[in-house]
């Protein structure tokens, strides 16, 4: 599944990131402070020396990163501003790297990394070659990290907030299913590990599953 060609204007590059960040902060949907506490408790299961957070935004969690353990940390996203943004925020993050890339298109040659964190991107990017490139950041015995939303009978897949640029979304999003997805990563020699669910405001989940690779 594709959401959008790499060779379409992608949807985000008109998301600025004070509205992203507002709307993942307004009432109703505060999904912010769950995901950085996901994205620590993956950190605490792998305990890699090296992670790769694919569409990192402005880099919430990267607080939660070890700097003793974890001495290097890669951040994708399609938006430049975004990525300015994390480069400003975590100026003395130990080997930070951020690449401009469309995750449903091609990557720059980057070097697979231990742990690749997936949180809410294959909702927008689909699993088709989105999940070929996380795969391909994996280096041999590594993990994935996979944050997906759960459907709701009484929300949006994209809620309502002030934040009209986030409603551009809409049209792209499609919620993965956890077992297919398993199923599927299961195909790539991905073994799940652990799994758990959120429950969220106003009727939202989110699950977490991570996978190892077997050798």
């Amino acid at each position: 599944m594709e959401c959008y060609s790499s060779g379409l204007m992608n949807p985000w590059i008109q998301v600025p990131l004070a509205d992203y960040e507002g709307h993942m902060s307004a009432d109703g949907v505060e999904q912010l402070a769950p995901l950085r506490e996901l994205f620590a408790a993956a950190l605490a299961h792998t305990q890699p020396e090296s992670v790769a957070v694919l569409g990192v935004a402005g880099g919430n969690g990267l607080d939660v990163i070890s700097r003793e353990r974890t001495r290097r940390v890669v951040g994708i996203d399609i938006h430049p501003e975004y990525l300015q943004a994390t480069a400003a925020r975590y100026a003395e993050l130990p080997g930070l790297e951020l690449h401009q890339a469309d995750l449903a298109g091609d990557l720059p040659r980057i070097t697979p990394v231990e742990q690749v964190h997936v949180a809410l991107v294959f909702e927008h990017a689909g699993t088709g070659r989105c999940l070929q490139n996380a795969l391909s950041l994996i280096a041999p015995g590594g993990w994935m990290s996979v944050v997906l939303q759960l459907p709701s009978s009484s929300e949006q897949g994209v809620s309502q907030t002030p934040f009209a640029s986030l409603q551009t979304l809409k049209p792209n999003f499609r919620f993965v299913e956890a077992a297919a997805l398993t199923r599927e990563l299961a195909l790539h020699g991905m073994r799940l590990d652990e799994e758990w669910r959120v429950d969220l405001p106003a009727g939202k989940a989110f699950w977490q599953g991570i996978f190892r690779q077997m050798t």
